[in-house]
């Protein structure tokens, strides 16, 4: 801190001088201190009006509600399997009443149920002896074949390769857990890593079959989310639509990322948020997510706006209604509901806000207008990007659990995973067996 000078060593002229600069200077300070405190009277930011997630939002304690008291509610039974592994029979032998030898009875089935166990998971090891000898023919020396499965090199299986894919990037367990996890068997963290770097080719050929699919649709949506690579901060990128779904993880959140993924194509229409990087890569037409707009116009009305606010809420809610009716409808009641909602919003947009979250919404309504309403009288699109949040949902439970990955060949691996794994959940396929198929080279199958 500067000591003030000495006031009786100044001239009047030099104090005048001195006053005009402290002046200003406070007027700065006051200037500032409303900014601050304006800044303090805005509303919080929370998950229902902003893009914050909502494992960083306060939960209000719920009341505990009392059980009613009454009739339980009716059993219900688990299904019985379709393909038993066995079948027992038990005829009865006696009657429990009398105690009556009913053995000769004619019996019919009166009670049927399952019982489900698992093996005791031990390791199933092949010890293969390849035999040889010398040739009395051309006296070479010579050595069986190995049979076709049981070739030399790694000795862990496919079906071992495949369980250990799973539970690392499906279940996010570490190598330390994952080694001790695997019963019966001695395998190091860094074998660990060499089987899981060995399976890295068969993912990225089964991710080119997934992109080549997606990129022939004529329909993407897309997100991203931050992932840690090493020490740096990389973003975790999804592309997807109906039954396929490719990630990415670069170090960037930009336009070059989407323009990697998309090299020359240029699918008709595109879903996202209203990120820069995301926007302008259609063909025909973009839909904005109304789920992020809806947030944004909460935090518009939870900052005092009661003029454009509330009516932009309502008329959004009411096309994500009119969305998810679109079964029911016809084209041509579509494209009636169309016109009434651009007209609705014309007449919205005449409103001015007075309060600086109105203004800033109205400004965003004006940038992305041509953006809202491309849903509805598009059925194979979504009025959200609801679809790429949920896509990302386990990358982020494994980013939170595992810290992320060490190396670049690790996060590459993972999104090529998470690709296999996410595009057989959308096609009714096992996890386990799409793993199987990716390293025995099979495409995914498509439902016809």
């Amino acid at each position: 801190m500067t000591p003030p000078p000495d006031l009786s060593t100044l001239s009047p002229s030099e104090k005048d001088t001195l006053i005009s600069v402290l002046i200003a200077r406070l007027d700065a300070v006051e200037a500032e201190n409303a900014l601050l405190r304006e800044k303090l009277n805005l509303p919080p930011k929370t998950p229902d009006n902003s893009s914050k997630p909502p494992s960083q939002g306060q939960k209000p304690n719920g009341e505990t509600k009392a059980k009613p008291k009454g009739k339980a509610h009716a059993g219900a039974h688990r299904p019985l399997h379709p393909n038993p592994t066995r079948r027992q029979d038990v005829l009865a032998e006696y009657c429990p009443h009398c105690r009556a030898d009913v053995a000769g009875v004619v019996q019919a089935e009166v009670h049927a149920y399952d019982r489900i166990e698992i093996p005791e998971i031990t390791p199933d090891v092949t010890r293969v002896t390849l035999f040889g000898g010398t040739c009395p023919c051309c006296a070479r020396r010579f050595k069986a074949t190995p049979p076709a499965g049981l070739e030399p090199g790694s000795p862990f299986g496919p079906n071992l390769r495949a369980f250990v894919l799973y539970l690392r990037f499906g279940q996010a367990i570490p190598f330390e857990r994952l080694e001790r996890l695997l019963l019966g068997l001695d395998i190091s963290e860094g074998a660990l890593a060499n089987m899981l770097e060995d399976s890295a080719p068969a993912f990225a050929a089964q991710t080119d079959r997934i992109k080549a699919r997606l990129l022939s649709g004529a329909a993407m949506e897309s997100d991203e989310t931050s992932v840690r690579v090493g020490k740096r901060t990389f973003w975790n990128w999804v592309f997807h639509h109906g039954d396929s779904a490719c990630f990415l993880i670069r170090p960037s959140r930009g336009k070059k990322v989407v323009a990697e993924f998309l090299g020359e194509v240029r699918p008709d229409f595109r879903v996202s948020d209203r990120l820069a990087a995301q926007m302008g890569w259609a063909a025909k037409d973009h839909q904005a997510c109304l789920a992020h707009l809806l947030r944004d116009i909460q935090y518009a009305i939870d900052a005092g706006d009661d003029a454009l606010a509330p009516g932009l809420k309502a008329l959004l809610k009411r096309a994500t209604r009119i969305g998810r009716r679109r079964p029911d409808l016809a084209d041509s009641t579509l494209a009636v509901y169309h016109s009434r909602l651009q007209s609705r919003l014309d007449d919205l947009l005449k409103i001015v806000p007075a309060t600086k979250a109105g203004q800033k919404l109205l400004r965003i309504i004006k940038r992305f207008r041509q953006n809202l309403f491309v849903f509805v009288t598009n059925r194979a699109i979504p009025a959200t990007n609801n679809g790429s949040e949920q896509a990302l949902r386990p990358c982020v439970v494994f980013r939170k659990v595992t810290n992320c990955f060490r190396s670049e060949w690790g996060a590459t691996l993972y999104a090529n995973v998470r690709s296999v794994v996410e595009t057989a959940r959308r096609r009714g396929i096992g996890i386990l067996r799409a793993i199987r198929l990716t390293l025995d080279g099979a495409a995914l199958p498509v439902a016809s």
